[in-house]
C-alpha cells in the first residue's frame, strides 16, 4: 500500500459507529426472541397441564386468552420494529434454529 492509499483512508476512531435505528432494532429482535422462547415454553408446559387433567375450565380458558394476548401484542410490536417471525429464529450454528 502506498503511503496515498494511506492518505485515503478514513480515519478510525476506535469506537464502533452504530446506527441508531439499527440498534433499536437488533435490541428490539433480541427481546422478542426471548420473549417468543418463553412464550413457546409456557404454551407447551399449558399444554402438558391440560393433557394431565390439572386445570380446571375457568384456568383453562384463563391460559388461552393470556396466551392469545400475548400473540397479539407480540404481533403489534414485530409490527412497530417492522419485524416478522423469521427474524426471530436465532441461527445457533451447529444446534440448529432456536425456534
Amino acid at each position: 500500500m502506498s503511503l496515498t492509499e494511506l492518505d485515503h483512508r478514513p480515519e478510525k476512531s476506535g469506537r464502533i459507529e452504530l446506527d441508531p435505528e439499527g440498534a433499536e432494532k437488533g435490541l428490539a429482535q433480541l427481546v422478542l426472541t426471548v420473549i417468543e422462547l418463553l412464550r413457546e415454553l409456557v404454551e407447551r408446559q399449558a399444554l402438558r397441564r391440560v393433557d394431565g387433567g390439572n386445570l380446571t375450565e375457568e384456568e383453562i380458558e384463563k391460559l388461552g386468552v393470556a396466551l392469545m394476548n400475548l400473540d397479539v401484542k407480540m404481533d403489534e410490536l414485530k409490527d412497530v420494529f417492522d419485524l416478522v417471525d423469521e427474524d426471530l429464529n436465532i441461527d445457533l450454528g451447529p444446534l440448529g434454529n432456536l425456534l
